[in-house]
């Protein structure tokens, strides 16, 4: 795809010829040349980075010995750090459904 770069000026005029709210989200896609903009939403998507990624291949104690190895993989049978599960655990202690997030260990 070509690479495009637009001022300010250029955003603000895009964003007030096409009657758009002052938002940061709107005024994302009116950076440079902007012929016509079709919005389908009214509201941003909600996303965000969480930085589960880690370079450390241990971690380490309040004394500086290793008391974890982390593996080289991020995934593991399909899932990775920071995805959202639900575990049904039909018998034992902690039986029941448990909604949250993957952590490493």
């Amino acid at each position: 795809m070509p690479i495009e770069t637009g001022t300010g000026g250029r955003t603000k005029h895009n964003r007030t010829r096409l009657n758009l709210p002052k938002t940061h989200w709107l005024d994302a896609a009116c950076v440079g040349i902007v012929e016509g903009l079709q919005v389908l939403t009214s509201q941003r998507l909600l996303i965000a980075a969480k930085g589960w990624g880690s370079r450390q291949m241990g971690t380490l104690n309040k004394y500086g010995f290793p008391a974890k190895h982390k593996t080289r993989c991020k995934t593991f049978f399909g899932f990775q750090t920071g995805d959202m599960l639900r575990a049904i655990l039909p018998s034992g202690k902690l039986a029941g459904t448990h909604i949250g997030k993957l952590t490493d260990a």
